[in-house]
């Protein structure tokens, strides 16, 4: 399989973190799982997530847990630099550690911290992708960056109100 081939079956992520969002994490979560199943029946295998704490993670979650009953699904983690979750609280890093460990490849964008570096990631996903699930807010943002990105790059976007 070309590697445009495998693109058209990869869908990846987009949100905002915990703080930015209006509506409750059940109702968030509810609805990125309504999202990922629907990419599934639309023949989407594998997953992007840039595994940053919140939408990121909660959609990389969810995608191990439907995993549990589908094995044909894939995860990828794409880092924009390593040990960026250093600053979080302990439970993300717990939650994050977590999920890394159930990965099926880890893509590490930058060899350490720079101001692009998120930016970097959030375009190698959204390049390696044929569909975006975002929750978004609608306020400028990393998450409104990469929306923008997707769709001049053609990229289908589907938006979740954050």
């Amino acid at each position: 399989m070309t590697e445009q081939e495998k693109r058209m079956r990869r869908c990846c992520f987009t949100g905002h973190r915990p703080q930015k969002l209006s509506r409750a994490e059940i109702e968030i979560k509810a609805d990125l799982e309504s999202a990922i199943k629907e990419a599934i029946s639309s023949g989407f295998c594998t997953f992007i997530t840039g595994m940053a704490y919140g939408v990121d993670i909660w959609a990389g979650e969810i995608v191990v847990r439907l995993r549990e009953s589908n094995p044909e699904l894939h995860l990828i983690a794409a880092l924009p630099f390593p040990d960026f979750s250093s600053r979080w609280s302990s439970d993300w890093k717990k939650r994050y550690d977590e999920l890394l460990g159930e990965v099926d490849f880890v893509k590490t964008i930058c060899p350490a911290y720079n101001a692009g570096a998120y930016q970097r990631r959030n375009e190698w996903m959204v390049d390696h992708a044929a569909h975006v699930i975002a929750v978004f807010n609608g306020e400028k943002s990393g998450t409104k960056n990469t929306i923008d990105y997707a769709r001049r790059c053609g990229v289908q976007v589907e938006t979740i109100q954050a």
